[in-house]
């Protein structure tokens, strides 16, 4: 199943790559306040969905583009779960931080996961139970354990802003705990970079299924923690997200419900 989720994840990074050669022809839609789609986006999807069809026709799907499909007369016990391109705004400006990602659900767990790149060819893997990669070398996350020393990816509220206070306010106390805060703007991409060890913890409010199903798994394969905001297992349906190293992950999760910040000397 992973091999056929990287072909396919392949392919629509192929159609990504060619269309930012020439951003000026896209034809960009609106979907709501900084929220875009564009043709790249819709076709992306439409191959990651058929070449997948073509391996299981007996599967499911939940897309960014197209909702939700299922073979007709049947309840898909395995779904996928697909951002043709998570950044859609960065790449519409020719920012280069997108990415595909296909997660694969079944039973309700998230047992196969593709994050791919295609705008540096960096692509990441997992299995559930066989680890997670990175171009084929093992991933791990990073072994820093001091807050003060981190480097924490977020996203800020584009869409609902009701919780921007909320964020305007964590971000002062975690700017001022960090070594620094990153916004990049693709949130699956964040997801795979804790996972990498280039980011030390995330944190996110109101994501999609999509841009979290291949990265949390990414996440726990290489040896982190993610959670939602309150601790538990639900970020798959309320889409918020905490997640980092095991000693930076409860330090962070700490802060963001509230608590204080570390001690200086306190080596958690």
């Amino acid at each position: 199943m992973l091999n056929t989720a990287v072909k396919a994840a392949r392919k629509a990074g192929a159609i990504i790559n060619r269309a930012s050669l020439d951003l000026d022809q896209l034809r960009v839609t609106s979907k709501g306040h900084a929220d875009f789609v564009t043709e790249v986006d819709r076709a992306a999807e439409k191959v990651i969905i058929e070449t997948l069809s073509q391996a299981y026709p007996d599967h499911g799907f939940i897309g960014e583009e197209s909702g939700a499909s299922h073979p007709s007369g049947a309840s898909a016990e395995t779904t996928w779960i697909i951002d043709p391109l998570d950044g859609t705004t960065n790449f519409i400006h020719g920012f280069p931080q997108y990415a595909v990602s296909i997660g694969c659900q079944q039973a309700g767990q998230i047992t196969q996961a593709v994050i791919y790149d295609p705008s540096r060819n960096d692509l990441f893997t997992a299995t559930r139970g066989r680890g997670a990669f990175l171009n084929d070398r093992r991933l791990r996350v990073s072994k820093r354990s001091r807050l003060k020393e981190s480097l924490i990816g977020t996203g800020f509220p584009f869409r609902d802003f009701e919780k921007l206070e909320k964020y305007l306010q964590l971000f002062r106390r975690l700017t001022a705990t960090t070594a620094g805060l990153r916004r990049p703007g693709a949130a699956a991409l964040d997801l795979a970079y804790v996972a990498a060890g280039r980011l030390d913890g995330f944190f996110e409010y109101g994501l999609k299924p999509w841009d979290i199903a291949a990265g949390s798994l990414l996440i726990i394969e290489a040896g982190g923690l993610i959670t939602d905001d309150l601790g538990g297992a639900d970020y798959l349906t309320s889409g918020n997200v905490v997640c980092g190293t095991p000693k930076i992950f409860p330090q962070l999760l700490s802060m963001i419900q509230g608590g204080e910040a570390p001690a200086e000397d306190d080596p958690a």
